[in-house]
């Protein structure tokens, strides 16, 4: 009889246990998958930002081209451009390159 009260008060014991170990586990496994998805986020958010500031820089490309490509409809601006970009000169006209410093 003493024997049978003895494995009655063991079993609670280790029932305890197994419960407070599984709830343990499965706390640090939710612990480390909201850190995992936290990380993600973060990553997702310093990638996000770094694509604001390459939009930001391609907005402004476009806009300084698109200025470009109105001045490349003006004939004037086009011959201009031509004389001093690849040295065209007109009849009589002396072209003098100075070495930049």
């Amino acid at each position: 009889m003493l024997l049978s009260k003895y494995k009655k008060k063991i079993k609670p014991r280790k029932r305890a246990i197994f419960l407070m170990l599984s709830s343990i586990a499965i706390i640090v496994g939710v612990t480390f998958s909201i850190g995992k998805y936290w990380v993600e986020i973060l990553e997702k958010y310093q990638e996000k930002q770094e694509l604001e500031l390459e939009l930001t820089a391609l907005k402004e490309k476009e806009e300084e081209l698109q200025v470009d490509a109105k001045k490349l409809q003006n004939p004037d601006y086009i011959a201009r451009y031509a004389r001093e970009k690849y040295l065209y000169s007109k009849d009589g006209e002396y072209i003098l390159q100075i070495p930049e410093e």
